[in-house]
């Protein structure tokens, strides 16, 4: 699993309600970048947001975006449009930092 740096691991955790993920959020005044590595594989059921861009870092993503599936690891990118259906599969070593076209897409996670 990736080790982010400090300045990254200092940032708020995002609240994200994913199985086996870490990440930490920088947050814009109109948008979210957030940070993620995952320990588990995850199913990501069809939905849809503001656009989303990402780039990964480690381990494989396969995403399904309009019908249309790839499969992506270190070193792509990928986009997905305002308002498109899309759904995943993530699997367990990925990590990636992922940009969101809007500023409320997650919440902090509570310090507990």
């Amino acid at each position: 699993m990736i080790n982010f740096p400090d300045p990254v691991r200092n940032l708020p955790q995002a609240d994200i309600p994913l199985p086996g993920v870490a990440a930490y959020l920088s947050q814009g005044s109109n948008h979210q970048i957030i940070f993620m590595a995952f320990s588990k594989d995850v199913d990501l059921p069809e939905h849809s947001h503001e656009s989303q861009w990402g780039i990964v870092l480690e381990g494989k993503i396969e995403l399904t975006v309009a019908g249309i599936k790839n499969t992506y690891t270190k070193g792509d990118r990928y986009f997905i449009p305002k308002g498109v259906k899309h759904s995943g599969r993530i699997f367990a070593g990925y990590a990636d930092i992922t940009y969101f076209d809007e500023k409320d897409r997650y919440g902090v996670k509570d310090a507990k």
